[in-house]
């Protein structure tokens, strides 16, 4: 094989090595971009001594996604909490809340719809279910404050005694004194769930600025390729001649 021939061969390979790791940068850009049930969790917490459930929506590409809470009872939904409210997710997170006075260890299922009718990105669950805290917002106050004794304490008797020893064989009841009423105080809210188990996300590590500088390398070798082409042909012309 003469030089012009190799050269123009190593040109080819050059340039296809190019054009597939641009291919193969765009594919990684754009698969990055998708939204998928991963970029969503869920938590439940307290908003002072009221209960909520909020969701949080981490997709960088800013698909509209519409999220639906469902209180469960033996893996069957009992009731749905509100309405299905709409969530547009980014690259930090956006997140919808749900007010609802859930009890401690109480199940919810969340459920995500994203994309259109056509083409329908994500249609699941959030997996493993939402499961509230050990302890509920507020605590049931059960204390009930005792009556205070009719009769104060250094009342004389109405009734006198009718002799001295009738006032000595006779005593009189010891007044009894009011007891303290304690209040239950308020349990600290809990905000111990686990989060959704997290998922490989090709969304988060998308995210970034990278996605530009993978391109502008692909486009850099795609230009060195068809430049060595040139250069190779160019010598193969001369020798030729």
């Amino acid at each position: 094989m003469s030089l012009s021939r190799r050269t123009a061969a190593r040109s080819v390979r050059a340039l296809g090595v190019a054009a597939a790791s641009a291919a193969l940068a765009f594919g990684t850009a754009s698969s990055a971009f998708a939204c998928t049930i991963g970029d969503f969790s869920a938590t439940a917490a307290c908003d002072g001594d009221k209960g909520v459930i909020t969701v949080t929506d981490k997709d960088p590409s800013g698909v509209t996604a519409e999220v639906t809470v469902f209180l469960e009872n033996n893996n069957a939904d009992v009731r749905q909490v509100g309405i299905a409210q709409t969530v547009k997710g980014t690259a930090k997170g956006a997140t919808i809340s749900f007010a609802e006075d859930w009890e401690p260890n109480a199940v919810y299922r969340v459920h995500i719809e994203a994309g259109t009718k056509s083409k329908k990105l994500v249609s699941a669950d959030i997996d493993p279910f939402l499961k509230t805290p050990a302890k509920a917002c507020k605590a049931d106050d059960t204390t009930t404050p005792s009556t205070p004794s009719s009769t104060p304490s250094g009342t004389p008797s109405a009734t006198p005694s009718a002799s001295p020893s009738e006032s000595a064989d006779t005593e009189s009841p010891a007044p009894s004194e009011p007891s303290a009423g304690g209040e239950a105080t308020p349990a600290p809210a809990g905000n111990d769930v686990q989060p959704a188990a997290q998922q490989s996300n090709l969304a988060e590590t998308g995210a970034s600025s990278n996605t530009g500088l993978i391109v502008g390398i692909a486009a850099l070798l795609v230009v060195l390729g068809g430049g060595a082409v040139f250069f190779g042909l160019r010598r193969r012309g001369s020798g030729d001649r």
